[in-house]
């Protein structure tokens, strides 16, 4: 077993249950980070900025740690989609997405506070939602209350009724933590997972 601490920085609990797939101990400490995009940000900066900003965060008060940042946005059209927060900005963006591929990028971050070295890159996940109605959405949103979810999208949940398809190298970027991608950086860290 790997001896150098593992630590995520995230209050996500879907992020939690993808990370405990690996089989490896790990504490879970939630970075107080402003997550406002800047003037201009594109989507894939703004994901890629924030999961660094939450591993350095957070292995600033770790130095013997190796640290996992993960943010992630949806895109419908140009416009930038984040978490809704409400209910009424959930039936929002499910109209909006309706019947239309909407690209979820997730952006991940490994940093060796030890070494000081810091690994990020962007996993894009594009998902094809069917015709939805007012009704299913309200159904939907009755029963996943996905809140805290990108685009109002709780793919592991009955959010994935929604769909028509879905295209992506790591199913796991649809849910917020790819883990294929998160694999190869520990390894390069020297942190074998298997």
């Amino acid at each position: 077993m790997p001896e150098q601490r593992l630590i995520l920085a995230s209050s996500s609990p879907f992020r939690r249950m993808l990370l405990e797939r690996l089989g490896h101990p790990f504490d879970v400490i939630s970075p107080d980070v402003d997550e406002t995009p800047r003037p201009g940000e594109k989507p894939q900066a703004l994901v890629e900025r924030l999961a660094r900003d939450k591993a350095q965060r957070v292995a600033q008060d770790h130095p013997e740690a190796l640290v996992i940042g993960s943010d992630q946005v949806a895109q419908h059209g140009q416009r930038i989609v984040g978490k809704p927060h409400t209910r009424e900005n959930a039936i929002a963006q499910l109209r909006e997405a309706s019947g239309k591929c909407v690209t979820l990028y997730t952006g991940l971050a490994l940093v060796n506070a030890t070494s000081g070295s810091v690994r990020s890159e962007v996993v894009p996940y594009t998902v094809c939602y069917r015709q939805l109605d007012d009704e299913l959405i309200t159904r939907y949103l009755e029963r996943e209350q996905p809140y805290q979810c990108a685009g109002s999208l709780r793919a592991e949940g009955l959010g994935i009724a929604l769909l028509e398809s879905f295209q992506g190298d790591d199913p796991n970027a649809l849910i917020g933590l790819p883990l294929i991608r998160l694999v190869r950086m520990l390894e390069a860290e020297g942190y074998p997972v298997v």
